[in-house]
């Protein structure tokens, strides 16, 4: 057997290490058990770390059936033959239960490169996400126990003595017994090098150059959402209250800044929630409004706007709407042709999906589509917004590499199937903290971002200049 050595890091790093040839898992040849479905299936650990840098439990990892305190093992195929000096296995959750690795030259026999040594000390692990993360998580349908609240997510790097040529697969092992709690496994990489291979968050030089977000702060509201008018001077804003969730309105004062505030009693109509999601020239959407399951009421109503005067139009109504979750995102183009919506159906790739429907000639909405599964992970995405181009949209998702629990993306519309969209690009640390971050509304007349941040599981309004070059594709 081959010595090497083996390192835990914490997950602090989101750079990426130039000069190495890395390359992920793409192939699944064996495995000892998977729990099937879309979330938590052997498939998640296909690809780059969807989990990491934040950690923590993910319906995009793999949980094996015996991940409690089983011993399990999986082998997988690479795109091509290279040269193997490290073998990267990302643990996201209780990680430091690998046992044994394997590679494959081509023959289809493994060779062990690496054992645990029974003297090896498991090392500890700190996530960088908060415990209040699990309140987000649990709002879910899941098909699994609910993990303890251990965590310890980390990246265990075998580091070989002797580089191995053409390897085509690799064989590792686990014994989920050597740490209590729930397992989870996010990705396998493998590298030419020695130099620990970084989880990578897909994002931009320029969102990072951003300036620090702010908090905006008005008196004796908790915000739950925001949204900006179509001219740019008006700023409605839904406060949490115990007993209702309330609209309010603000324009700006003489200094540029939100001010006058003004409840918004002709919105304000439902008994329990109120939200306003989304303002075109003369129409708002709003949401909260009780519908009933089985129908072609969606939970959101139409409204004609003219100055202060608001006109109520009925629900928006959608063919054969249904909703696993408790909760829908809405949003409408500007010409009122497209709706797009964040809902969990049967045909969702995991929780939450974003989808899209036409507008009928009845001014009714037909099927919903998925929008496919490059902007749809196993997790959760909504709380969408689509931008006056009808190509860039804004949405918040817990199912890709992140700064947190839920983090702040856009992704580009490529053709005019609504069903092709870029890899979503998240917005960078300045505007995504270590918590939740949703709920955005992009300004396009100010050039200012808007969402909604999570701190100490209390909610803030926070905002930063975005110019609109760097948000909007030419």
């Amino acid at each position: 057997m081959k010595k090497a050595a083996l390192f835990c890091t914490t997950l602090f790093i989101f750079f990426s290490v130039n000069g190495q040839q890395v390359q992920w898992a793409n192939k699944l040849i064996k495995f000892s058990s998977d729990l099937g479905g879309k979330q938590h299936g052997i498939k998640r650990i296909l690809g780059k770390p969807d989990v990491y840098p934040q950690g923590g439990s993910s319906p995009n990892a793999w949980t094996p059936k015996k991940a409690l305190d089983g011993y399990e093992w999986v082998e997988v195929g690479f795109e091509k033959p290279q040269t193997v000096k490290q073998v990267a296995i990302f643990e996201n959750l209780n990680a430091g239960c690998v046992v044994r690795i394997a590679v494959d030259k081509g023959n289809g026999k493994y060779e062990t490169v690496w054992g645990r040594k029974k003297d090896y000390k498991t090392p500890t692990f700190k996530a960088t996400i908060p415990a209040d993360r699990n309140y987000y998580f649990k709002r879910k349908r899941r098909k699994i126990q609910d993990s303890p609240d251990v965590v310890n997510p980390g990246v265990e790097y075998a580091i070989l003595d002797e580089a191995v040529s053409g390897v085509v697969a690799v064989r590792v092992e686990f014994n989920f017994a050597l740490l209590p709690g729930q397992k989870e496994v996010d990705a396998i990489g493998i590298s030419d090098s020695e130099t620990p291979i970084q989880p990578v968050v897909n994002t931009t030089t320029a969102f990072e150059n951003l300036s620090l977000a702010q908090t905006l702060t008005f008196p004796g509201i908790e915000p739950s959402s925001c949204t900006v008018s179509a001219d740019g001077n008006k700023f409605f804003v839904t406060a949490i209250n115990d007993i209702k969730n309330e609209i309010y309105s603000f324009t700006k004062d003489a200094a540029g800044k939100w001010s006058n505030k003004k409840n918004e009693s002709a919105l304000n109509t439902n008994d329990r929630y109120n939200h306003v999601r989304c303002i075109g020239s003369n129409f708002m959407l709003k949401g909260g409004v009780p519908h009933a399951p089985g129908t072609t009421e969606s939970g959101f109503e139409l409204f004609a706007v003219n100055k202060e005067d608001y006109q109520n139009l009925g629900h928006l109504k959608v063919a054969a709407y249904n909703n696993y979750d408790d909760t829908a995102e809405a949003f409408l183009t500007a010409d009122r042709k497209i709706l797009i919506m964040g809902i969990e159906t049967d045909f969702s790739l995991g929780g939450s999906d974003l989808y899209f429907a036409q507008q009928k000639e009845d001014g009714t909405y037909g099927f919903l589509q998925n929008m496919g599964k490059v902007i749809n992970s196993a997790a959760e995405e909504g709380m969408c917004q689509l931008l006056s181009d009808n190509k860039t949209m804004l949405f918040s998702s817990n199912g890709f590499s992140a700064f947190g629990s839920y983090d702040i993306f856009v992704s580009y519309r490529l053709d005019d199937t609504w069903k092709n969209w870029s890899e979503p690009i998240n917005l960078g640390s300045k505007v995504n903290s270590t918590d939740f971050d949703g709920l955005p509304f992009y300004d396009e007349t100010n050039e200012v971002l808007y969402y909604i941040s999570s701190q100490n599981e209390t909610n803030i309004l926070k905002f930063v200049s975005l110019p609109k070059e760097l948000l909007l594709r030419k």
